[in-house]
């Protein structure tokens, strides 16, 4: 299939900037960038009205982008927690997505919708994890995600303590005189 030639609305990360010309596959332009109204079909009247609306449009991108900047200035080194049931070994029983995460920020209180959380793969295990929150498409943020079982242990992971089973193998150090007889080495059969 041949692509579409569309302009873009406002910048688009690894398309291009506002104003751009840009020539996509026909599924992206009409699954993603026609209906959230970040581009229009390249044509002489869509081109003849970007152009008279071009100072317009670019003014709206300028006040959002600051505001978009002064909001990440009040919420840098936010972090959320998030409570779910795992295993001994630290896995969960499901995973943390994109939605979990706009929730608990939205709680922290940075409203936020699920599109914004730029997620490269759910989190599926314990800890800490950094995931970067879109305010604008030239302005982001990082957000760490504290997934714990506990309240207690969501609390001992943020101050760098490790926990679960990893942990539980470091505490148990042993003397190999209190577990063998003495006398006797770890190679010979005990009596």
């Amino acid at each position: 299939m041949a692509d579409v030639e569309l302009i873009l609305l406002q910048r688009v990360e690894k398309l291009g900037q506002m104003g751009d010309l840009v020539k996509v596959r026909p599924g992206y332009a009409r699954n993603f960038l026609l209906p959230q109204k970040k581009a229009l079909r390249a044509n002489k009247d869509n081109l003849a009205r970007f152009e008279q609306e071009r100072a317009q449009l670019e003014a709206q991108n300028l006040r959002r982008r600051e505001e978009a900047e002064r909001v990440a200035e009040r919420v840098i080194g936010l972090s959320v927690v998030i409570i779910r049931q795992a295993g001994e070994s630290g896995s969960l029983y499901g995973s943390v997505s994109a939605r979990d995460i706009a929730e608990a920020t939205t709680a922290a209180g940075l409203t936020i919708t699920r599109q914004q959380v730029e997620l490269e793969h759910p989190i599926k295990s314990l800890g800490l994890a950094r995931v970067r929150v879109a305010l604008h498409p030239e302005v982001s943020i990082p957000v760490i995600v504290n997934v714990a079982r506990s309240q207690e242990e969501a609390e001992r992971q943020a101050r760098g303590e490790r926990v679960g089973a990893e942990a539980e193998e470091e505490e148990v150090e042993f003397d190999a005189g209190t577990v063998f007889d003495p006398g006797t080495s770890p190679d010979q059969p005990q009596v």
